[in-house]
């Protein structure tokens, strides 16, 4: 990076970060060392077990560290497993700074050296300036990072720009169990006096290029089920004479999506907001290679040839999947049987102004609607059992405004705006709970493959990001405090 456009303040912390990576990077390897993986019961006591390292490592800073007890949550066998506890974190209270609450997870997800890792997954290791282990980029990584950078503040004996508040959670890879409660309780408490909040728990939509995530779809997952009696018919002595409840769930499933890809239910884009012209000019700009993204698909061919078409479809147009059929017959060889019941499984990805209730209305009544035509005798059920909904933040807000100075600061480039095709729910819960604004501030790289084998961070993306981290603290220290000196001088005037 060049201090060119640095402050002499920011040189001294930058020099400090670079002076001490080696030590970040093995706080790392400590952490990722952790095996806590939420997802597997036997596994829980690591979860704990990670949750106090973190409690340590706030509490070393100087922080009022509150290690909250959710209770418990009960295994589909009927154990019950102790929830881990949430971590609210608090580090100076200058009523003259703004105070940035930090929301990040210290739970993995499974990882195995036979499921294809070249090294072990919970030993941090670098291989060509890439740290490889299970949580290097989801999530252990930018929480530390953070950390680090708050750290760099207190060895220089500088005064905090901002007020601090952390929640850290173990819950987030297996659904964030008790947060949203949580959060709701605190409302009036914790987050009080919170300024702005700030997540790090995505990725760049480049390998190199930085970028700022404002929004996410939610997603609206339903349950389709057609049913003609209580057992399976052999095919030979009912084919040809019975209305097949497998023939039925195909003809609905079908009717659902065009072969370009257009969602077929009527008025499924009625809500969708017309695209302006500011919002297509951040498009323009954007790093992305189609043909990267093309490759890392296995697919031959996309529905649309340009990088603004699958960029605006992949993020601002809702979309239809079909994931599976429960209840046919799906084992190798052939078996001749009429299944009784079968359930098809589909999603919609859907973007803000879409209200739910409204999408399950229309998705119903496309569905019976297609049924009727059939003059089925059978029965159809339409269910949404899981839905979350989409996030969306002001870009032109002052934390938006800090980071992306912030970034050019450290990168010596403007960061892309970009959003998210997948669902961010914790941005949403964030955002409607505590309404206060939230932005999503990755450090990690497109191809760090979060969830994956040989998940991994750049040295470079954790050192780098570190130094993003403090500089933001100064830059939404200052937009902050112009914004008041505004809002006072509109007051008296």
């Amino acid at each position: 990076m060049s201090f060119s456009s640095s402050s002499a303040l920011e040189i001294e912390i930058f020099r400090y970060i670079d002076v001490h990576q080696n030590d970040f990077i093995k706080d790392l390897k400590e952490w990722v060392a952790v095996e806590s993986d939420s997802v597997q019961p036997d596994l829980r006591k690591e979860v704990m077990r990670m949750m106090a390292l973190v409690a340590d490592r706030l509490s070393a800073l100087g922080a009022t560290v509150n290690l909250v007890d959710l209770g418990s949550h009960q295994l589909p066998d009927g154990q019950d497993l102790p929830l881990p506890p949430v971590i609210l974190g608090e580090l100076r209270k200058d009523p003259q700074n703004p105070t940035v609450c930090f929301y990040g997870h210290v739970d993995v997800q499974p990882a195995k050296k036979e499921d294809g890792w070249k090294t072990d997954p919970y030993t941090l290791t670098e291989i060509n300036g890439n740290l490889y282990g299970r949580g290097a980029t989801d999530n252990k990584g930018p929480v530390l990072a953070w950390i680090n950078a708050v750290e760099t503040y207190r060895a220089l004996k500088l005064a905090m720009p901002v007020n601090f508040k952390f929640v850290i959670e173990g819950m987030e890879e297996a659904g964030s169990l008790g947060l949203e409660k949580l959060l709701e309780e605190e409302k009036q408490g914790f987050f009080s006096d919170v300024d702005y909040i700030v997540i790090s728990d995505n990725l760049w939509l480049s390998n190199k290029k930085p970028a700022l995530t404002y929004g996410s779809r939610g997603n609206a997952c339903f349950c389709v089920e057609v049913e003609c009696g209580s057992k399976d018919l052999h095919s030979g002595t009912f084919g040809g004479i019975i209305h097949e409840p497998l023939m039925d769930l195909i003809a609905l499933l079908d009717s659902l999506v065009d072969p370009t890809g257009r969602i077929q239910i009527p008025g499924i884009y009625d809500s969708v907001a017309a695209l302006t012209e500011e919002e297509r000019k951040l498009y323009e700009s954007i790093e992305f290679d189609l043909e990267e993204h093309k490759n890392n698909s296995g697919v031959e061919k996309f529905l649309y040839g340009t990088k603004e078409e699958i960029l605006l479809h992949l993020w601002r147009d809702p979309s239809l999947s079909i994931h599976g059929i429960e209840g046919a017959f799906h084992e190798p060889g052939i078996k001749t049987v009429i299944p009784a019941k079968v359930i098809g499984k589909f999603s919609i990805r859907q973007v803000p102004h879409m209200d739910l209730s409204v999408v399950k209305q229309q998705v119903v009544e496309h569905l019976e609607a297609v049924f009727s035509k059939r003059n089925s005798p059978n029965k159809l059920k339409v269910s949404m059992p899981l839905c979350a909904k989409p996030w969306l933040a002001d870009v032109n807000g002052p934390l938006y405004k800090a980071a992306r100075r912030a970034i050019k600061t450290v990168f010596g480039e403007d960061p892309d705006f970009i959003r998210d095709g997948s669902t961010i729910p914790v941005a949403r819960m964030f955002q409607a709970i505590t309404q206060k604004s939230v932005m999503m501030f990755p450090i990690g790289a497109a191809d760090d493959g979060e969830h994956s084998q040989n998940e991994k961070m750049s040295r470079h993306n954790y050192i780098e990001g570190t130094k993003a981290f403090a500089s933001f603290f100064l830059e939404i220290s200052k937009l902050h405090r112009h914004l008041q000196e505004t809002s006072n001088m509109e007051t008296n005037n």
